[in-house]
Formats: C-alpha cells, sequence, structure tokens
C-alpha cells in the first residue's frame, strides 16, 4: 500500500494580517500527533488544553472529570475522520480561544525520499504564547509597533525576547517537525 500524505491549510482566526501554515502530516498520524504537529508549525509552546472539531464530534484529550465530552484523539487517525476538502476546527488554549480553520488541501502520495511531516509554506509569526486571544494579541502588536504607546516598553519587557510579527521560515519549522518521527 503506499503511504499518504494530508496537504493542511492551516489559518489562525481572528488575526490579521493571516498567520497561516501549510504542513504535509501522512495520513496515519493519529489526532494527538496532529495536534503536536500544529503546535510545532504555529509556534505555540502546548501549555494549554486543545480540540479538534471534524464533521460533528469533538476529538482531545479525554477530560478525567468528565466534564468535556471529548473522543481520545489517540484512538482517530487522520485517514479515519478526514478526506479531501474536510474542514476542522482545531482550538488551542480554551481561555485565550485561538482557533484555527484546517482545510484538507490534498491527498498526495508520500515521496519515499521525504521525511514527513514538514512545513512546505506559511506566513508571519504565531502569536506569543498568554499574549490574551485575538484581541490581546491586537493590542499587543499596537503597543509593539508604535515607540510612543504607553504599554511600549512595557509588551517589550514582557516579550523578553526579539519579536517580529512578520517573521516565518517554513525550513525552521519543518527542522522542528522532524523530532516527531
Amino acid at each position: 500500500m503506499t503511504r499518504r500524505v494530508f496537504q493542511l491549510r492551516v489559518t489562525l482566526g481572528d488575526v490579521t494580517p493571516p498567520v497561516w501554515r501549510q504542513v504535509l502530516v501522512p495520513a496515519a498520524y493519529t489526532l494527538d500527533r496532529v495536534h503536536r504537529v500544529m503546535q510545532f508549525a504555529m509556534g505555540w509552546q502546548d501549555c494549554h488544553l486543545h480540540s479538534f472539531e471534524i464533521e460533528g464530534a469533538q476529538y482531545g484529550e479525554p477530560d478525567p472529570d468528565g466534564d468535556l465530552p471529548l473522543l481520545d484523539e489517540m484512538d482517530y487517525r487522520l485517514d479515519e475522520v478526514a478526506g479531501p476538502g474536510t474542514r476542522m476546527c482545531y482550538v488551542y488554549d480554551f481561555g485565550a480561544w485561538w482557533e484555527h480553520e484546517v482545510v484538507v488541501e490534498e491527498v498526495l502520495p508520500a515521496d519515499p525520499g521525504v521525511r514527513y511531516p514538514m512545513c512546505v509554506a506559511g506566513e508571519r509569526a504565531c502569536p506569543p504564547e498568554d499574549v490574551g486571544g485575538p484581541e490581546g494579541y491586537a493590542e499587543f502588536i499596537t503597543a509593539l509597533v508604535d515607540p510612543s504607546h504607553p504599554r511600549h516598553i512595557v509588551m517589550w519587557d514582557w516579550i523578553g525576547r526579539p519579536y517580529d510579527p512578520a517573521q516565518f521560515d517554513p525550513d525552521q519549522v519543518s527542522t522542528l517537525l522532524r523530532r516527531l518521527t
């Protein structure tokens, strides 16, 4: 049987200009591994809860208290729950509610000489962890780029590292994704 890869287009919702990635993911990956691909591809740090919604079903890490009814993401493979054209919603950080639209653009034969998963394209840096969701990110960017903004220095101190919202390197993401194989 020929190995297949899913070409996924991941777009972060409610953020302008758009932050997006195009990744190639093995079709046989379970959804917990797809979650890890999302984390590396987008630049998140996997510090918060997450879930997938695919055709009305919710997948994620089962809630031990049973308050959040989710199908166990470790029990479902990508190729069992999605196909070409499938649209999924991936939510990361239920407090900030980072909603990602994930579209299966194509299902392709895997190239035996290529290591998957890999990032093939994308634009813009991911918002920093714990910035406060889309609204907090918009405020963060406004303060960051305007030296006269009253929170300019506070935001630079808070981030504590160089941050360029326009920066994105798919090769760097692919290097990180190799840790999953």
